[in-house]
């Protein structure tokens, strides 16, 4: 199933969402996309071990903030829960969970990458959205600009939702509006959506950082500026600040 294009302005789905929301930038952009399109939204995050627990700090703030500054989203603002599944951190070790180097592994993946998080996250989040009332599933995951990781490719996601939908008499749709976006666009779709106003909560509060920093703000945000996830995000700013409103369209792909 084509990712709806995430630019397009429509009325809002009288279903529930559930956005999967670590509270970094792709899914404050995923949140604010799906308040524009669904009549409620619920968000939850998951505490797996990960070095980088300060974005479950980061989560709640950006929550809050949003609500802030935009009125009619936070009338759509649901629930927000934080499932522990740090059973599945230990045994699904990595760079994110353990104190090692990010580099690249024999397997030619980088060392970032937790095996079937993704798959692990959304099962999870099926379970809670079938007690929610909750049939679309809206995850950040994202082709055009990651790291590699096989549990972020549509393909991947196409077959999870058929297992879901199947293993538990749910139709259940995994949306992932950022799937086919570049980094730099993703800042655009946030310009998009909430403005100035949305960009900056994204700059100020979210959190993206794998080494956990919080210390300096960068232009683009807080970081470590050296770690992957900094890396990207601080040349999709750099790249989104050179670009006008018609070249961020032009360059949408638009899930083909």
């Amino acid at each position: 199933m084509p990712t709806p294009d995430p630019f397009s302005a429509q009325e809002p789905s009288v279903h529930t969402a559930l956005v999967l929301f670590s509270g970094g930038q792709d899914s404050t952009a995923c949140l604010a996309w799906a308040l524009e399109r669904y009549a409620q939204v619920e968000t939850v995050g998951f505490d797996y071990g990960q070095r980088h627990a300060v974005e479950l700090e980061a989560r709640l703030i950006v929550r809050a903030r949003m609500a802030e500054a935009f009125p009619a989203w936070a009338a759509r603002l649901g629930e927000d829960h934080v499932l522990d599944i740090r059973s599945f951190g230990a045994v699904a070790s990595s760079a994110l969970t353990e104190d090692r180097a990010i580099e690249m592994t024999e397997r030619g993946l980088p060392s970032t990458f937790v095996p079937g998080r993704n798959l692990a996250f959304f099962i999870y989040a099926a379970a809670l959205a079938d007690r929610r009332g909750a049939n679309a599933l809206v995850g950040g995951m994202c082709e055009t600009d990651y790291s590699g990781y096989p549990d972020c490719r549509r393909a991947t996601l196409d077959a999870l939702q058929q297992t879901l939908q199947l293993g538990m008499e749910r139709p259940f749709e995994i949306v992932t509006p950022l799937m086919w976006l570049t980094k730099a666009e993703t800042w655009a779709l946030a310009h998009d959506l909430g403005g100035e106003a949305l960009v900056e909560i994204t700059i100020r509060d979210t959190h993206t950082c794998y080494q956990g920093e919080r210390g300096e703000r960068h232009v683009w945000g807080h970081g470590c500026g050296a770690c992957p996830a900094c890396d990207l995000r601080a040349k999709g700013w750099e790249t989104w600040r050179g670009m006008s409103a018609d070249e961020w369209r032009s360059g949408f792909t638009g899930g083909q």
